[in-house]
């Protein structure tokens, strides 16, 4: 599959003005930058006779692996097989999907599962046996789950209790990752800061980066307010390449209820049996896809999108009551409970629900062993593109990539760390100055990232069209002059110039695809063009080493 490529000015290479001889250095044998299910899975993998530092901007337990809701896919039912799976990931990819990496994945998941609860994890079981349980897009119940609905908290319970036991890893919570640092073409480490040591530079042998998604770039969301895009930022800075930047996952079914924040309603819940209605009470599904309520996610959301228009209505509606209102209790504790935080009964009540961004499909360019185009840089998890999910991810294959690929990550660098001696030392590096800027006058950042999530919910949302991606180019350079070029003073303005430009990225990126495909729906350009089956890789313009 060739690629397109276009570029994009990172405006900058550093977010900070740093004087080497003034900011304290510390040597590891290797960073991982992330402590969800892939960078924490990376962690374990590393050699017990190296140091191993995991960096992460907040609690280790807030991240998108703790909060996803629905499972891990994997076939462990004897009647189910791995070509099922196999077929059911690349139906949902819409002809982008790396069949050899999909069939790495697939045949992995088994092991994994069986390894995280060697871990410790609880998943639910019936009879003695592991629950499965169907979602969307798949052909057979293959997805295991752990407290009813709250899967990523269990297995980030065993997880995270295993490294935090683990000797060899140093765990450094609420540290914000500002850079990488590179010389000579390879990755060196990373500039990191907390609100008790300020800046550090962490050289280390080898990198992994597991930073998750980018989901809160969007005013409507299932994300924590942490996932800003980070990884992909740094790592573009830092010349790496990304693509497919354009594919972000909408999920369809989020709580809609006006002054609360927006709460995942998972995929399982339709699995289980839910309806999708309007607000006139009407069945809708039928009319977009045979598959109904268990049609992939890129169908469902653009559906309800329209079905919203049609009715001139905010939302739709899930109706759980032909789940059975004792099964409904049982599967469901946690979204009983956050419903009824606001006064919505799920036994009885129809959820109001609409999309929202949930998935960051694109990111970092990996091959299968986690390699990124940036020597002594891994990835794995949400920041990265590896091929498995193509233009649309199948739901719960997510936990999985991270754990197959967290693992794959790990034995390499700690393989690579272990070939290195114990001599390094940092390189020399220039200092980086600050910049003068042009006003003194404050920036209000709040109201620059509300502004922000809104335009990337009204033009580089579920559809779009030339104008509005324009539209949206356009106002997110401006405002990069003046947010990008000025040294901001710590994680929030950081996460908002990270967003800044991965939102240039993205809206470049979905310019480029003149076709719909997946989760990008262009209404200027309806169709899918078999031709145009390929990726789309972002490298960074203006890259000064700064050496």
């Amino acid at each position: 599959m060739q690629p397109d490529r276009i570029d994009v000015p990172t405006l900058r290479r550093y977010l900070v003005p740093f004087d080497p001889k003034r900011v304290p250095h510390l040597f590891a044998d290797v960073l991982v930058i992330g402590g969800g299910i892939a960078g924490t899975r990376a962690a374990l993998e590393i050699d017990p006779s190296l140091r191993t530092i995991v960096v992460t901007k907040d609690q280790i337990s807030h991240s998108n692996s703790a909060w996803a809701q629905g499972g891990i896919a994997g076939v462990l039912d004897p009647l189910d097989d791995f070509s099922s799976h196999v077929a059911d990931t690349v139906a949902a990819g819409k002809g982008m999907c790396d069949h050899d990496v999909v069939e790495f994945v697939i045949r992995e998941a088994p092991d994994r599962i069986r390894e995280l609860i060697r871990y410790g994890t609880v998943f639910d079981k019936v009879q003695g046996e592991i629950a499965l349980t169907l979602e969307g897009g798949h052909s057979h119940a293959r997805v295991a789950h752990a407290l009813g609905d709250a899967t990523g908290k269990e297995v980030m319970r065993a997880m995270h209790q295993r490294a935090f036991e683990s000797e060899h890893i140093d765990i450094w919570q609420q540290t914000f990752t500002i850079d990488l640092l590179t010389r000579d073409g390879i990755c060196r480490g990373a500039l990191v800061w907390n609100p008790n040591h300020g800046r550090t530079f962490v050289w280390a042998k080898q990198t992994i980066l597991c930073t998750g998604g980018a989901g809160a770039m969007y005013r409507e969301t299932t994300n924590p307010m942490i996932a800003t895009a980070d990884g992909h930022a740094l790592a573009f800075r830092a010349g790496c390449e990304v693509r497919d930047m354009e594919f972000m996952q909408f999920h369809p079914t989020v709580l809609y209820i006006a002054g609360s924040s927006r709460h995942l309603i998972s995929e399982a819940v339709r699995g289980e049996g839910a309806h999708l209605v309007d607000s006139t009470g009407y069945r809708f599904m039928a009319d977009y896809d045979d598959a109904m309520e268990l049609a992939p996610r890129d169908i469902v959301s653009q559906a309800i999108t329209q079905q919203m228009t049609k009715t001139a209505h905010p939302c739709v509606y899930l109706d759980l009551a032909p789940i059975g209102e004792e099964k409904i209790r049982r599967r469901f504790p946690h979204i009983g409970k956050m419903c009824s935080d606001f006064g919505v009964d799920i036994t009885t009540d129809r959820v109001p629900v609409r999309p929202g961004a949930h998935y960051m499909i694109g990111g970092i360019t990996t091959d299968t062993e986690g390699s990124t185009s940036l020597p002594g840089l891994w990835a794995a998890g949400e920041v990265t593109s590896t091929g498995l999910h193509g233009a649309n991810r199948l739901a719960s294959n997510s936990l999985l990539e991270g754990v197959v690929y967290g693992l794959r990550c790990g034995q390499n660098a700690s393989n690579a760390a272990l070939q290195q001696s114990d001599s390094f030392s940092a390189p020399p590096l220039k200092s980086v100055p600050g910049i003068a800027n042009d006003s003194d006058e404050a920036l209000d950042l709040t109201d620059i990232r509300n502004s922000l999530r809104s335009l990337m919910w009204r033009s580089v949302g579920i559809s779009r069209n030339e104008s509005d991606l324009q539209t949206a180019r356009q106002q997110l350079d401006f405002w990069a002059n003046y947010v990008c070029r000025r040294d901001l003073a710590g994680p929030v303005g950081w996460e908002l110039q990270n967003m800044m430009l991965v939102g240039r990225v993205m809206a470049a990126a979905a310019l480029a695809r003149r076709e719909s495909r997946g989760v990008h729906l262009r209404s200027d350009f309806p169709e899918t063009i078999d031709a145009a089956a390929r990726h789309i890789t972002v490298q960074a313009t203006e890259i000064r080493e700064h050496e």
